[in-house]
């Protein structure tokens, strides 16, 4: 039996992420407009709408499209913004940050996300991504500060260098806490040392890569 996908897209945005206080026009209209089923691994592409976290190689996963719709809406972005977001994954929410913001950088640890990503960023014809590959915890540095900061694994607590990507009035999304109650979070940068932290929803997230606190020494 063929799937149809509009009608489950359709449903998706429409029971799952509107409800889920997703009122903004223009990311609901994106859901509809970007198609998740080319994102994710074939065969998870009939699970593509639900309101699931879908495996991914490498044990990461995509996160669910609540929390996505959620994410996009909070960082209220402006078509001259730019962003970078620190992990790819699928390159789904790559492509989404594409449409709204002037140039996205993004970076994951993994060199196959990165590639996977083009390819489809590719297909679609969106030409202001840049995709690099390098451990965002452990010595990869971006060119510059950006306007706004995704990012798409959970840490334990903000890394103090993270904050210095973000340009001053800038925003950050970022998910703290220890499962399973971690907090989405929209940080927002007052000035060099201040920052606005606002709490948007409860959430339960992936660890970004090398981002766990040290393990203590078993014997």
């Amino acid at each position: 039996m063929n799937m149809n996908f509009e009608q489950a897209r359709s449903n998706m945005v429409e029971q799952q992420v509107r409800p889920w206080e997703v009122l903004d026009g223009t990311v609901l209209e994106l859901f509809e407009q970007i198609h998740r089923e080319d994102f994710v691994p074939v065969r998870f592409r009939k699970m593509a709408f639900s309101d699931l976290a879908i495996p991914l190689d490498h044990d990461q996963c995509m996160m669910k499209p609540v929390v996505e719709g959620r994410l996009l809406q909070a960082l209220e972005l402006n078509t001259d913004e730019t962003v970078l977001e620190l992990g790819t994954g699928s390159g789904f929410i790559t492509a989404c940050l594409a449409k709204l913001a002037s140039r996205v950088v993004s970076v994951d640890l993994y060199e196959q996300f990165s590639r996977d990503a083009a390819g489809k960023l590719e297909d679609m014809k969106i030409e202001n991504v840049e995709l690099e590959s390098g451990d965002v915890m452990g010595g990869w540095q971006p060119e510059q500060a950006h306007d706004v900061l995704v990012v798409t694994g959970s840490v334990p607590v903000v890394p103090e260098h993270f904050r210095g990507w973000v340009n001053p009035c800038g925003r950050m999304f970022v998910v703290t806490g220890k499962s399973p109650a971690m907090e989405a979070k929209l940080l927002t940068k007052l000035n060099a040392t201040e920052w606005r932290e606002e709490s948007l929803f409860e959430t339960d997230l992936a660890r970004l890569i090398n981002a766990e606190e040290a393990p203590r020494f078993k014997f």
